[in-house]
């Protein structure tokens, strides 16, 4: 039995001369201890984008929540299924032969790596999209982004997601098992032709594209929105707008942190091929990352939120005694007077008489 495992393996490209041991029972300890935290993690903060769904409705900041709420759901699926498979992988003492012997597990595996890890970064990326035009164009914003809309983009998201996982399966490329034994991927070590290379290039190129998207469309947002703030002399009506700017920031500080070295270690291996001279440990560690980044996903909308911020923000005032902010501008609960005072100040053919009777309706 034991020199026949390595043969009976070679063919699904499980074992090369890089070994990757690690210790079973931690983990499985932290398997299960991220896993918990992580459902745990996203139910809370789907269950505050729900309640915060039902306040805005019928408003433009609906839009936005539809789509954190997907971005939250997905991370807290990928981390049942994920988990689930990995804890087992573990408790079976990595035997893949005695419970994967036809490959189905670890190509149910190595799809569900791919789906929940390309799937939130491109739906963080649409997000940045729409919050950037709902900055910069609020009207064609307010009446073309419904939440039927936001629904089919969120279903075409996720499809191109699946398209993509299922894409080595449809080519007759079935996922293979690392060198660890711990997770299923595409194939790392021994490339033979241009299609490993591509599956790996693809998946690194789509996340680094979509981490790319949101730093612009996010930069583009703030930008705007610091411009209108210093051009017109009203405050009223941004912080819904600066709640949203300020955690689609803080989802693309945690998604280029976590995510960035499992893409470029991923984008490495693809370009040297069986030249690359990254090891069983630093591919493992960049995964690690990876999975932390659905960690601390939901806690962007547990902890930024407006009342917390403004807790954070009286903080800092105390202990720096600067005026930075003025407090009134956390008092409006309407995004639609936001999106009527940013069309006014943008319009150049605006008249005083139009400004101050918006103006008035804003802070009534």
């Amino acid at each position: 039995m034991n020199s026949s495992k390595p043969s009976a393996l070679l063919g699904t490209g499980v074992f090369s001369n890089t070994t990757c041991p690690t210790e079973k029972k931690i983990s499985v300890f932290f398997s299960v201890i991220f896993m918990t935290v992580g459902i745990l993690s996203n139910s809370l903060a789907i269950a505050i984008l729900m309640k915060a769904y039902q306040r805005f409705r019928q408003k433009s900041k609906a839009s936005f929540l539809l789509f954190a709420s997907g971005l939250v759901i997905t991370d807290l699926l990928g981390h049942l299924i994920n988990g689930t498979i990995a804890v087992f992988v573990y408790a079976s003492d990595k035997d893949w032969i005695r419970f994967n012997q036809s490959n189905v597990l670890c190509s149910i595996f190595g799809i569900c790596m791919v789906f929940f890890g390309l799937c939130p970064l491109f739906l963080g990326s649409v997000m940045a999209v729409e919050r950037c035009i709902g900055v910069t164009k609020p009207i064609f914003h307010s009446t073309k982004m419904t939440s039927k809309h936001v629904k089919i983009m969120l279903t075409m998201v996720c499809l191109f997601a699946i398209f993509i996982a299922l894409l080595p399966i449809l080519q007759l490329r079935p996922y293979q098992i690392q060198a660890s034994r711990t997770w299923c991927f595409y194939k790392t070590e021994h490339i033979e032709d241009w299609e490993d290379r591509f599956y790996l290039l693809l998946f690194s190129c789509l996340g680094l594209l979509a981490l790319g998207i949101s730093f612009l469309c996010n930069a583009v947002t703030g930008i705007t929105l610091l411009r209108v703030k210093f051009k017109s002399q009203h405050r009223q009506g941004r912080s819904h707008h600066f709640e949203m700017i300020i955690q689609l920031l803080a989802i693309m500080c945690v998604s280029c942190i976590c995510w960035s070295p499992f893409l470029v270690t991923m984008a490495n291996i693809g370009i040297n091929e069986n030249h690359s001279q990254e090891s069983c440990e630093t591919i493992l560690f960049a995964l690690r990352m990876a999975t932390w980044n659905q960690i601390l996903d939901p806690w962007v909308y547990i902890l930024l939120r407006k009342a917390v911020l403004k807790k954070l923000y009286k903080i800092a005032r105390r202990f720096c005694g600067v005026h930075f902010i003025n407090l009134h501008t956390w008092e409006l609960s309407s995004i639609k007077n936001s999106l009527k005072v940013a069309a006014v100040s943008d319009s150049p053919s605006s008249s005083k008489k139009t400004n101050q009777q918006l103006l008035s309706s804003a802070v009534q």
